[in-house]
């Protein structure tokens, strides 16, 4: 095997193990960060699933960046009248991460 191939080989597998580990955070993410207490991954607490959410913005241009700013600002109205308290504390890296994977649930 070439060097060449191989190191793009190793940086391939490098990729899908650092984006596995991102991937399997976000929920921590979520956790972390009190998510979990108003939103459930398949059903409506006080706020919607994270199902739900996915599935509103889907197809949407530009959905990470509102939701990311909806989640950092808090809303009401959006989902019904009870108000989303702003959120923030939330880093931008892990902003990107949890709306990332909001979007793929």
């Amino acid at each position: 095997m070439s060097i060449q191939r191989t190191l793009t080989t190793t940086t391939l597998l490098t990729t899908l193990a650092l984006t596995s580990l991102n991937a399997s955070a976000n929920p921590q993410i979520a956790k972390a960060n009190d998510c979990f207490r108003c939103h459930s991954l398949d059903k409506k607490i006080i706020g919607p699933s994270f199902q739900d959410i996915a599935k509103r913005y889907k197809d949407e241009p530009g959905a990470a960046t509102k939701i990311a700013d909806r989640v950092r600002r808090g809303v009401v109205g959006v989902w019904g009248s009870t108000p989303m308290p702003a959120q923030p504390n939330i880093s931008d890296a892990d902003m990107n991460a949890l709306v990332k994977w909001m979007l793929t649930q």
